[in-house]
């Protein structure tokens, strides 16, 4: 059956891999000239988040349960430490239905974020504005909860990033009503962080305290027992949450409130010294005694620490020349990427409550040594800041490895080289998917802040042109971003039009001034704008099934053709069931488009379902054509029916979305109830 959605997305690296004389690269989301090879690395990451014929992708992470995104088909919650580097990297260029995906999947914390009253799992009472290590509906850890949690402390670090992430999506949607509705607990959040400020304006933390938690143990005191130390990525994170949400009080016009979280901010930064090696990197805490932990090659707690250090560069923590001074002892330190992937420490920690012994906490597995790719994208940011990109495609080429085996699991076994759960025939995880995520964000970093937006180019010196051909979100407006040349910047153009407000290095975009929709084309080294081809950006567009193609009839778990529609998402012989026909989601989508409402969320959850269904036949017929690399008999099985369960869950979303809009009093809301019980009909 030859089916007749054939989005220009759908096709796979090798059959859109153009080169020639020029050395031309046209893929799915990215053209250019030049290094085709990392254009190609470019294309595939932006793939990794759109339905996909050849690779695992963020569409197989939605749940209905919470109609948001989910750590994982073995990890039913979501996670602030695993989400973290994914999803800042990501923000930019997600779309609906992602955008609400992404935010209902943080509303698990934020709903049940700790207010002194409310007790989380293990009877734990969080106090107010504490956030979690993870959540899910009527479920939250307010602390690390592997390990020895009877000692652990409060979701600190935790509680730094969720604010780094809410504030980050709330600058780039420019949202007043969410804005409002967020910025009060924000604040909490950083009220509670606060808590624990000291005269020295560092912040004290006890075990597991950290964002790479139980890999810290906080401060062992000569009896024994642990205590609070000053943690430094506490201090880092925190100081990325203000930035930002000093941005969102100054959207709100709220000058006091500015001036009030900057103090708080610049006294924190002033203290980073305190943290600070003779070679300018960061420790990982510092004992109230002074004893410090993560001086590198010292005879005690002698390893250096990774996640302050990638962080404070990626979120722009430390200048241009600290941050090269960090990335010079992480290059100095070969086995810190053994794997080209970043590993949490090296050597081994000597400072954990547990004393590595068991094959969890041995050096070389999970917080001890191994790789987390939600650090790796805050390290790819990292390597774009300083123009490192050899180093970032390396780790773009290592992460390929395991998604061209459907193996997309944190490797944190054997520092990098392993998944956590090779037993399963596949794996998928939120977290690597950090890394292509950070691949597109790096290109150009996105500055989100109250007045709009700045670009900061980072495009490799081999790629002489570059064209985006995605929207970058900016509030409601879109933006496709193309360069020509290499160097510095030299010219800049907006539809066409020149545009003056940038210098060498950067693109300012003052929100007021930029078109809804922004064809951004940016002249480096000189290169003339006038002479280079125009850009117009290729949206990927799917045909529509003309009414009696049969593939309509795919609804319920059963067969069409010889595609299977597979039955589950979890080892259960139980079969999830949707009574929701492909038949009646076209119908859906078509009348949403008719009634100008196609680019809302609920148009746009219908318009992946349908791109869901074409990566699913375009898989059948590369596979039919010997163009797919073919898996192990189990892996083969699990990744081919991965594409129809993820068809049935978008499905079974949409629909308890939709029909819960029964009663509503939203005048919008009511339209799309109508139009979706009127694609019932026959």
């Amino acid at each position: 059956m030859v089916l007749k959605i054939l989005p220009v997305g759908f096709l796979l690296v090798f059959a859109c891999f153009a080169a020639d004389a020029a050395e031309h690269f046209d893929g799915t989301y990215y053209r250019g000239e030049g290094d085709t090879a990392y254009l190609q690395l470019l294309d595939i990451s932006r793939r990794m988040f759109a339905p996909d014929p050849e690779f695992q992708n963020a569409a197989m992470l939605y749940t209905p349960a919470w109609n948001g995104f989910v750590e994982g088909p073995t990890w039913s919650a979501w996670w602030i430490q695993n989400s973290c580097g994914t999803t800042y990297s990501a923000l930019p260029f997600y779309s609906e239905p992602f955008v609400t995906f992404l935010q209902n999947a943080q509303n698990l914390w934020f709903d049940q974020m700790g207010d002194g009253k409310r007790k989380g799992e293990k009877d734990w009472v969080g106090p107010d504005g504490c956030l979690c290590d993870a959540a899910s509906p009527g479920w939250i850890f307010y602390k690390q909860g592997d390990g020895r949690i009877d000692i652990h402390d409060w979701g600190m670090e935790f509680t730094a990033a969720g604010i780094v992430l809410q504030a980050e999506l709330l600058l780039i949607s420019r949202d007043r009503a969410a804005i409002e509705h967020y910025v009060p607990l924000l604040e909490r959040c950083a009220n509670f962080i606060e808590t624990r400020r000291d005269k020295n304006d560092l912040f004290l933390a006890g075990p597991a305290g950290n964002l790479l938690a139980p890999s810290y143990a906080g401060w062992k005191k000569p009896d024994g027992t642990f205590d609070k130390a000053y943690l430094a990525g506490l201090s880092i994170t925190y100081i990325a949450g203000l930035d930002r949400l000093i941005e969102l009080e100054r959207m709100l016009g709220r000058q006091d409130k500015v001036d009030f979280y900057t103090a708080r901010r610049d006294s924190a930064r002033k203290a980073l010294p305190q943290l600070t090696t003779e070679e300018g990197y960061f420790i990982k805490s510092l004992d109230p005694d002074g004893t410090k932990h993560g001086i590198h090659g010292a005879q005690q707690f002698g390893y250096f620490e990774a996640s302050p250090n990638h962080d404070a560069i990626a979120f722009r923590i430390v200048d241009d020349a600290q941050a090269q001074q960090i990335y010079n002892k992480i290059a100095a330190i070969p086995l810190l990427r053994r794997n080209s992937l970043i590993c949490a420490n090296e050597p081994g920690l000597d400072d954990m409550y547990d004393p590595g012994t068991s094959w969890l906490w041995q050096h070389g597995t999970w917080v001890n040594g191994g790789h987390w790719s939600t650090c790796e994208a805050r390290m790819i940011l990292a390597y774009y800041r300083l123009g490192k990109f050899d180093d970032a495609r390396r780790s773009m080429e290592a992460i390929l490895r395991f998604a061209r085996q459907f193996r997309m699991d944190n490797p944190l076994v054997d520092f990098g080289a392993k998944v956590y759960q090779p037993k399963e025939p596949i794996n998928l995880c939120y977290d690597t998917l950090g890394p292509p995520a950070a691949m597109v964000r790096g290109l150009f970093e996105y500055l989100y802040h109250a007045e709009g937006l700045t670009l900061l180019p980072h495009i490799p010196a081999g790629i002489t042109r570059l064209e985006q051909h995605f929207p970058i979100r900016f509030g409601t407006k879109k933006l496709y971003l193309a360069t020509v040349g290499t160097g510095p910047i030299t010219a800049v153009s907006i539809n066409g039009a020149k545009w003056e407000n940038f210098d060498a290095s950067s693109v300012r975009l003052p929100y007021a001034e930029v078109p809804d929709s922004a064809a951004i084309t940016i002249a480096l080294g000189g290169a003339d704008l006038s002479q280079a081809a125009p850009f117009q950006p290729k949206r990927p567009m799917y045909t529509p099934p003309e009414p009696e193609d049969p593939s309509l009839d795919i609804g319920v778990v059963g067969t069409s053709g010889n595609l299977d529609v597979p039955t589950s998402t979890s080892t259960s012989s139980e079969a999830p069931q949707s009574a929701v026909s492909m038949k009646q989601i076209r119908a859906f989508y078509d009348a949403m488009q008719r009634a100008g409402l196609a680019e809302t969320y609920e148009g746009s959850h219908a318009r992946l379902i349908i791109d869901q269904l074409a990566a699913m036949h375009n898989r059948q017929e590369l596979h039919a054509q010997g163009k797919l690399a073919t898996l192990p008999e189990a892996s083969q099985a699990a990744a081919d029916k991965s594409y129809g369960d993820t068809l049935v869950k978008l499905k079974q979303g949409l629909a308890k979305t939709i029909e819960a809009f029964a009663d509503t009093g939203d005048a919008q809301k009511r339209v799309i109830f109508d139009l979706w019980k009127a694609s019932q009909q026959p």
